[in-house]
């Protein structure tokens, strides 16, 4: 077989995600590598932890980057703070509450779920009242649900953990950098991000940060001592049951020992660093803010060409909106004459909402003017293509209006 140099098409990604990346977030990836124990390369890691702590907005000092996908972040946390038989508690809105159970059951844990219909979120009173049944040892919830496009209200978890004596996980993959998010002030335990939404960065880093909380039981956890790890080394019932994933071991390696445990994956250390820097620089709340600006005029949009938003608005994600697919239009084959005669790509739903809705995203570098009134004029030609009645002009002038009343 003969390959020749990569070459992708040009693309547009308006989807739920991965996005179109910063051009910046491609610059830094195309920096040289250096060794793992290099001067540069751990203070690089040591920048990196100190930027993500002011993304989380907390002061913890394991704050750390797990090399993986957003999944191998989600996985590491579960992994070394659940135990077999630990209790634990998912209420789920949507499709990614279901990954927090499997996950959960893969290490060994009593998984108790609530659920609301698809569309809806938690009133922190049902939380509660699960946690007073379950008594779990951990809460583990998602922020924002990209497969229903809504974000469940956190602040008032905190607390009602603390006062249960609960740990308080929380995906927030698909909202980090474009939605509110308080680590400290709301009291969360442990937090596991990705790259690949409103950070504007490919998918392969995960940015994690765990309170004294939780480090006090990954560190119980710990099966070897003072870092010495050979085949002798007790093996404990509730040792980690990951190598990879093992945040003790991990937080040994990012921390002043440095410890051996795995070679660091450089590029996307780089990569994960300057998606942190394009949030500072620009501001989280001037980011949230442009996210809202965008999503608000995509969603005017979206409902100016007389599609149907999906669930409830008031606690919608700034940066994805689902919309209902007109009746006798073939979702997918809207989708597919998008991205071939206009390289733009939206995104259909999971489970209960596949073929059923679509979700379009304004998140990260995308989150922008251009994207949103391109998008919609070729959403608009595809649709009357395909036997839909839109108004003309009608999503496009409708995002206008939405960006002059915000002016």
């Amino acid at each position: 077989m003969s390959a020749g140099p990569i070459d992708p098409p040009a693309r547009l990604l308006m989807g739920p995600g991965p996005i179109t990346v910063y051009p910046r977030v491609l610059q830094a990836m195309s920096a040289q590598l250096v060794g793992q124990y290099d001067p540069f390369m751990t203070a690089t890691m040591t920048e990196t932890q100190a930027l993500y702590r002011d993304v989380f907005a907390t002061a913890n000092d394991a704050t750390v980057l797990v090399d993986g996908t957003s999944r191998a972040g989600i996985e590491a946390a579960l992994v070394s703070l659940v135990a077999p038989g630990d209790r634990v508690l998912v209420p789920r809105f949507g499709r990614f509450g279901h990954l927090l159970v499997e996950i959960a059951e893969r290490c060994g844990a009593e998984v108790h779920t609530i659920d609301v219909p698809w569309g809806q979120v938690f009133a922190p009173e049902a939380i509660e009242a699960a946690i007073r049944e379950v008594r779990p040892k951990v809460l583990a919830i998602v922020h924002g649900d990209t497969s229903t496009t809504l974000a469940q209200p956190l602040d008032e978890l905190g607390a009602i953990c603390r006062e249960h004596d609960v740990l308080f996980y929380c995906d927030t993959t698909a909202s980090l950098g474009g939605n509110e998010f308080q680590t400290d002030a709301w009291g969360l335990d442990a937090v596991t991000a990705g790259l690949q939404k409103c950070l504007g960065g490919p998918s392969g880093a995960a940015p994690i940060t765990l309170s004294p909380r939780a480090v006090e039981v990954v560190e119980s956890r710990k099966s070897i001592e003072a870092g010495i790890r050979d085949a002798d080394s007790v093996v404990r019932a509730d040792r980690i049951r990951s190598n990879y994933f093992d945040l003790g071991q991990i937080l040994d390696y990012w921390g002043p020992a440095r410890l051996n445990h795995h070679t660091e994956a450089t590029t996307m250390l780089y990569s994960a660093r300057e998606c942190a820097r394009i949030l500072l620089e620009e501001g989280i709340d001037a980011s949230i803010a442009r996210h809202r600006l965008h999503g608000d005029a995509m969603l005017a949009g979206l409902q100016g060409l007389g599609l149907v938003p999906f669930g409830d608005l008031a606690h919608k994600m700034t940066n994805v909106v689902g919309v209902e697919i007109p009746e006798g239009v073939h979702g997918d084959a809207v989708r597919s004459e998008l991205l071939a005669d206009y390289g733009i790509e939206i995104g259909t739903s999971f489970g209960p909402l596949h073929g059923r809705v679509w979700r379009i995203g304004t998140m990260g570098y995308n989150a922008r003017r251009d994207t949103v009134l391109v998008t919609l004029a070729a959403l608009e030609a595809v649709l009357r293509r395909n036997g839909a009645r839109v108004p003309t002009g009608g999503g496009t002038e409708a995002a206008l209006d939405s960006y002059r009343a915000a002016a």
